[in-house]
């Protein structure tokens, strides 16, 4: 029974169901699923990265760069959408807000046909939009948001303040490493 609607929430957070999305905001039990499902996003993108001429022993890096930046974009969407931006109905703790964010990532596991070199590009560019729409849904769920519009601006700043992020570690790391 757990499998099945393990797979039954990946397909529904996968075609940007919104019950979907109440349905794991409401189970704390599906925290599990949420990480498995953030887990295997983050390797089906490390593995799809090999499409970018990526060393076969990077893979591991690229898997921790994408649990990184889903972790960053999580945490920073929590603290805008909960704290800078709710509106009167946000009633939301992180933990809420993590399963349905965890479950966003679910289209990224198509990033795995990214290993096919005249895919990389298009896959990496699709499913980062796709994951985008399902953060948007899952943040308008877990933070009872009635304007699609306000977690849509909650997502891209989070989404800015994340590239950020990456972006000065990225630099820091590099130049540490050179």
């Amino acid at each position: 029974m757990a499998m099945a609607t393990f797979l039954h929430r990946m397909m529904g957070a996968t075609a940007l169901d919104a019950t979907t999305y109440e349905e794991v905001e409401a189970d704390a039990a599906s925290g599990t699923q949420a990480l498995a499902v953030v887990i295997l996003s983050a390797v089906a993108a490390g593995i799809g990265s090999r499409g970018f001429d990526v060393a076969l022993s990077a893979i591991p890096v690229m898997t921790a760069i994408a649990l990184f930046t889903w972790a960053a974009w999580a945490l920073l969407t929590y603290q805008v959408g909960a704290t800078l931006l709710p509106e009167a109905t946000t009633d939301v703790d992180v933990n809420q807000l993590l399963r349905t964010l965890g479950f966003a990532a679910a289209p990224g596991m198509f990033r795995i046909l990214g290993v096919i070199p005249s895919l990389s590009t298009p896959t990496f560019v699709l499913t980062s939009l796709w994951m985008l729409a399902a953060m948007v849904i899952a943040i308008r769920q877990a933070l009872d948001y009635k304007s699609t519009a306000r977690a849509v601006l909650v997502s891209v700043i989070g989404f800015g303040l994340t590239l950020i992020s990456v972006a000065v570690l990225g630099m820091l790391f590099s130049t540490a490493l050179e």
